[in-house]
C-alpha cells in the first residue's frame, strides 16, 4: 500500500513528472525465491499479462524499474539476472553487504543501509558498553552468512572484541541442532548474544532457550527482528526484555493514514476477482466473506462483506503509521525511481550525458539510461531525510537504536534510545541515551561481558595460547618498564635517568648516589679528615712553640714543618672526594691528592737521605757527604720531585680531564654520580710515582734502621713507610671491586689511613717527649743515649 500511495502522490504532483503517469504491478512472492524470480523475469520479458489482475491498460507499458525484493537471497538471484539487462532494481529491505558489489550487481540500489554498516553499528554498541566478548548467531542464508563474515573481519580489524562462538541457526526446526547451540550459549562466559536472523529463526531458537531456561543474557538484534512483534510474548519477554537492536530509520509519510482509510475492495473488483490482497485484508479485518461466501458460512453465523465497512471502527496494525520503517524505505525507493525518470526527461537535446550528447526518452527508453540517473539522484523527503546513492548503490547509512522495554503491567514497548550514522568527516557516529535503556538484570546496569578483565596500568597483556586475543593474562611489567594505560600490549622502557615506580605505572627519577656529607659514612670521613687536619695544626703549633728545643732542632725542623704542611694538605684533599661530583672537584681531587702525597713522601725521602748522610759524615773522612744535603739542596730536591708530579697531573688534566659521570651500570634503579678518571694511564702514573717514591724512602730507611740511637728517626720512617705502602697496596683491589660511592670512600679511607699513619709514626714519639718527658728533651740526654749506645 505504501508503493500505491507513493505512485498516487507522484501522479498528483504537477512538479514531478508532469504529463507522465506512473503505473505499477504488485506481486506477492510469498517469501519464496521461485515466485519472486518468476515475477521479475516476466516483467523484463514482456509477459506481465500472466500476472496482472487488472487489465484495463492497453498495450505493454515500459518497465522502468523494480522495487524490491525484501529478501537478500531473492535480491541476489533477481539482480544478478536483470543486471545483465541493466534494469534498475531498488530494494527496501535487502541488506546483504554482497549486493554492494557493482561488478556483479551493476543495476542494484537500495534505500536501506548495507549489513556492512549494520555490523559496524553493532561493533560501536559493543565498544560503547565495553562488551569485548560476545556470541554470534546467524541464519543459514545469504543474509546471515555474509553478516558473519563481515562481523568476523570488522571485529578483528577494529580490535574491539572477539567472538566467543559463532553458530549458524538451522533453516528448519531442528531440535537437536538448536539444543546443541543453546548448550554452547549456556557454557560460554559471554553474556552478550548477537543474532543476525529473521524472526522465523528466532522463534525456533527462543523456544529452546525457554525450555532450557537460559537467563542472564543481553540480546542484540539485527534489523531483521528488532521490531518483530511475534517475539514480544510474555514467555519470551522474560528472556528478551532489555534487548538492544538496530532498526531501520523511522520516517513519516504525510497523508498516508488518510489514504489507507479510503481503501475499499470495490476499487479492486472491477475485474470480478475476489482473491486480491485488499479483499483478503478486508475479510481478515472484518471477519466476513465476500459473495458468494463459502458453503455453510452464513448458516454458521458468518457475516457477508459489503465493501462499505468503516476501517476507523476496527483496531488494525494497518492504520498504525507511527512507526514506519520498511514502509518508509519503500516510499523512498519509489520516489528515487520517479526523480531519476524526471531528471532524464528534463534533459535538453544536444546536452545529454549519452553518446553524441543525446538524451533518453520514454519512446526509446533504455533501462541503463535510468541507471545512470539513479546514480546521480539526490532529493529530500517531506520528513527531511536526504536520499542519494553512493558508488555502490547504497543509501545514506543511518540506523535507529532500539530497546525492548518490559512494562510493569506486562506490556512491551520498543523504544528508540539513539541512532548511529555514518558521516563523511567523522565516520560512524553513535548517539545514545543510556538513561532510557531498560536492562533486564537485577543491577539495572549493563552486564560485564569480557573473556579477561582489563589489565590495569603497570601490567601488560599476555595472550593465552590457543585462545582468542581477548583472552589473556595480566603480567606485571619488569623493572625499568611501565604501562600507564589499561590493556597495554607492551611495557615501555623508562628514559635513562628514570626508573619504574613500585606499581610500574609511571616513571620516577632514579635515586642519585654519591658520597654525601649528609650520610653517616660521609660524616665520619669528613670528621676524620678535619681531625687529622687539626692534629697536624696542633703538632705544628707544638713544634713552633718548642722550635728551640734539641729534639726539634735535631730532627731537621724545616723538613718537619714541610712534612706537617703536606700532611695537612693530604687530610684536606680527602674532602674533595665527598659531595656531588663537579668538574672542578673531579679535576682537583686527584691532582691535589697526588701533589700532596708526593710533597709528603719527598720530605720523608729527603729526611731519610739526610739522616744517612749525617751518619756517614760522623765517621772519619765522611764530611764531604753533607755538602750535597744542605738546606738549599733539600728544598731543591723536594721542589723537583713535587714538580714532576705536578707535570703529570697537568698533562693528565689537559689530555683527558677527569669529569663528572652518571653511571647507570652499577644499579638499575640508581644513578651513581662519580668522577670518570678520563685517562687510566694518567691515574696509574700518578699512583705509580707516589709508590716509587714511597718504596725508595722505605728502602733507604730500612738500610738506616740500625744506625746509633741518636739517629733513630730512620726506624720511625721505616715503620711509617711500611704502614703507607701496606695501605696503598690494599687500596688497589679494594678500589677496583667497590661500586659507586664506595670506591670514593675507599680512596678517602686510604688517604686518611696513610696520613694518620705517617703523622702518628713520625711525630707521635717526638710530641710524647716534648709534652710528657721534657727531661729527655735536652742535648745532654740525647748525647747521653748516644754515649750509652
Amino acid at each position: 500500500m505504501t508503493m500505491t500511495f507513493a505512485i498516487d502522490e507522484i501522479n498528483r504532483n504537477t512538479n514531478l513528472l508532469p504529463n507522465v503517469t506512473l503505473g505499477y504491478s504488485l506481486y506477492d512472492n510469498c517469501y519464496k525465491l521461485q515466485i519472486g524470480f518468476r515475477a521479475a523475469m516476466s516483467l523484463i520479458s514482456g509477459q506481465e499479462e500472466q500476472f496482472i489482475l487488472d487489465k484495463t491498460c492497453v498495450g505493454t507499458p515500459p518497465v522502468i524499474g523494480i522495487v524490491g525484493d525484501s529478501s537478500s537471497t531473492s535480491s541476489i538471484a533477481i539482480s544478478s539476472v536483470i543486471g545483465s539487462y541493466s534494469v534498475p532494481m531498488v530494494s527496501h529491505f535487502a541488506t546483504c553487504s554482497c549486493l554492494s558489489n557493482r561488478q556483479k550487481f551493476p543495476s542494484f540500489f537500495r534505500t536501506i543501509p548495507s549489513d556492512a554498516f549494520q555490523v559496524q553499528a553493532m561493533i560501536r554498541l559493543l565498544t560503547r558498553f565495553g562488551w569485548s566478548w560476545a556470541g554470534l548467531l546467524v541464519s543459514d542464508d545469504d543474509y546471515g552468512l555474509h553478516a558473519a563474515r563481515s562481523f568476523q573481519s570488522d571485529l578483528a580489524h577494529s580490535g574491539g572484541g572477539c567472538l566467543a562462538y559463532l553458530e549458524v541457526l538451522p533453516w528448519s526446526n531442528d531440535p537437536d541442532e538448536l539444543r546443541r547451540i543453546v548448550d554452547v550459549m549456556k557454557k560460554s562466559t559471554a553474556r552478550v548474544v548477537i543474532v543476525f536472523a529473521h524472526e522465523s529463526y528466532m522463534m525456533n531458537l527462543m523456544e529452546e532457550v525457554v525450555k532450557q531456561n537460559v537467563t542472564g543474557l543481553q540480546w542484540m538484534a539485527s534489523e531483521a527482528w528488532t521490531a518483530s512483534t511475534v517475539l514480544q510474548t510474555p514467555d519470551f519477554m522474560a528472556y528478551l526484555a532489555g534487548t538492544l537492536g538496530i532498526a531501520i530509520r523511522r520516517g513519516e509519510i504525510p497523508g498516508f493514514k488518510e489514504f489507507l482509510l479510503q481503501i475499499h475492495p470495490d476499487i479492486d473488483q472491477n475485474n470480478g476477482y475476489r482473491n486480491t490482497m485488499v479483499s483478503q485484508f478486508w475479510e481478515f479485518t472484518f471477519k466476513c466473506k465476500f459473495t458468494p461466501p463459502p458453503a455453510g458460512w452464513v448458516e454458521a453465523g458468518g457475516a457477508v462483506c459489503t465493501g462499505q465497512e468503516n476501517l476507523e471502527d476496527v483496531a488494525t496494525e494497518l492504520l498504525d503509521v507511527s512507526d514506519l520503517r520498511p514502509e518508509y524505505n519503500v516510499y523512498k525507493a519509489v520516489y528515487a525511481l520517479a526523480y531519476a525518470l524526471d531528471d532524464m526527461l528534463q534533459c535538453e537535446p544536444g546536452r545529454g550525458p549519452f553518446s553524441g550528447h543525446s538524451c533518453g526518452s520514454l519512446k526509446r527508453l533504455e533501462p541503463w539510461q535510468l541507471v545512470y540517473y539513479l546514480e546521480k539522484v539526490n532529493f529530500t523527503t517531506t520528513f527531511g531525510d536526504q536520499v542519494s546513492f553512493d558508488e555502490n548503490g547504497d543509501a545514506l547509512a543511518i540506523y535507529d537504536v532500539m530497546n525492548w522495554l518490559w512494562l510493569p503491567d506486562g506490556r512491551t514497548k520498543v523504544q528508540n534510545v539513539g541512532e548511529v550514522k555514518r558521516s563523511a568527516f567523522k565516520g560512524e557516529e553513535l548517539t545514545i541515551d543510556e538513561d532510557k535503556i531498560f536492562w533486564n538484570f537485577e543491577s539495572k546496569k549493563p552486564p560485564r561481558s569480557v573473556c579477561s578483565e582489563s589489565c590495569p596500568p603497570g601490567t601488560r597483556m599476555a595472550r593465552k595460547k590457543g585462545e582468542p586475543v581477548c583472552c589473556f593474562d595480566c603480567i606485571l611489567c619488569s623493572e625499568g618498564k611501565i604501562s600507564n594505560g589499561t590493556d597495554a600490549m607492551e611495557c615501555t622502557s623508562c628514559p635513562e635517568d628514570f626508573w619504574s615506580s613500585p606499581q610500574r605505572d609511571h616513571c620516577v627519577p632514579k635515586k642519585t648516589e654519591f658520597l654525601s656529607y649528609h650520610e653517616p659514612l660521609g660524616i665520619g670521613l669528613t670528621a676524620a679528615s678535619l681531625l687529622g687536619t687539626c692534629m697536624c695544626a696542633v703538632v705544628m703549633g707544638i713544634f713552633i712553640y718548642h722550635h728551640s728545643t734539641p729534639i726539634v732542632r735535631a730532627n731537621n725542623s724545616e723538613l718537619s714543618f714541610q712534612l706537617l704542611l703536606s700532611l695537612k694538605l693530604c687530610f684536606l684533599c680527602s674532602l674533595l672526594f665527598i659531595g656531588r661530583p663537579r668538574l672542578w672537584t673531579c679535576q682537583l681531587r686527584h691532582a691535589a691528592f697526588g701533589i700532596s702525597f708526593v710533597l709528603c713522601v719527598s720530605c720523608i725521602l729527603v729526611k731519610t737521605m739526610v739522616v744517612l748522610a749525617v751518619f756517614k759524615a760522623s765517621k772519619p773522612g765522611g764530611g764531604a757527604s753533607l755538602k750535597w744535603f744542605g738546606v738549599l739542596q733539600q728544598r731543591g730536591i723536594v721542589i723537583v720531585l713535587t714538580s714532576v708530579q705536578a707535570a703529570v697531573c697537568t698533562a693528565w688534566i689537559v689530555s683527558a680531564s677527569p669529569a663528572p659521570h652518571k653511571n647507570t651500570q652499577y644499579y638499575n634503579d640508581k644513578i651513581v654520580y662519580e668522577c670518570a678518571v678520563g685517562s687510566t694511564v694518567g691515574f696509574a702514573v700518578l699512583l705509580g710515582y707516589i709508590g716509587s717514591l714511597a718504596l725508595l724512602s722505605f728502602l733507604i730507611a730500612f738500610i738506616a734502621r740500625n744506625l746509633p740511637d741518636s739517629f733513630n728517626e730512620a726506624k720511625l720512617i721505616t715503620f711509617s713507610m711500611l704502614i703507607f705502602c701496606a695501605v696503598w697496596v690494599a687500596f688497589v683491589p679494594a678500589y677496583i671491586s667497590s661500586p659507586g660511592k664506595y670506591a670514593d670512600a675507599v680512596e678517602v679511607f686510604a688517604i686518611l689511613a696513610s696520613s694518620f699513619g705517617l703523622l702518628v709514626a713520625l711525630f707521635g714519639p717526638k710530641c710524647y717527649i716534648i709534652l710528657l718527658r721534657p727531661e729527655r728533651n735536652t742535648r745532654k740526654a740525647i748525647m747521653g743515649r748516644e754515649i750509652q749506645t
